[in-house]
């Protein structure tokens, strides 16, 4: 476990940030994920929409939205 969690983290060599969330690997981000994440932190991934929030110490997935459009 990684930074305390209760999550299995990992980070990749191209470092992207992925978890195992409800038996599924699922895509944190990359400079989105906070750094190290804490009780409370909540982030939105802007390559799929999705928004996390780190609850009693372990990543969970809170939303979805409409990923932001590049400038």
């Amino acid at each position: 476990m990684a930074f305390n969690l209760n999550t299995k983290l990992w980070q990749t060599g191209a470092l992207d940030w992925w978890a195992m969330i409800g038996g599924e690997d699922v895509y944190l981000g990359n400079r989105e994920f906070p750094q190290p994440p804490e009780e409370g932190d909540e982030w939105l991934v802007r390559k799929t929409g999705q928004r996390f929030k780190v609850i009693n110490m372990e990543i969970c997935l809170i939303g979805q939205e409409e990923p932001p459009q590049p400038w």
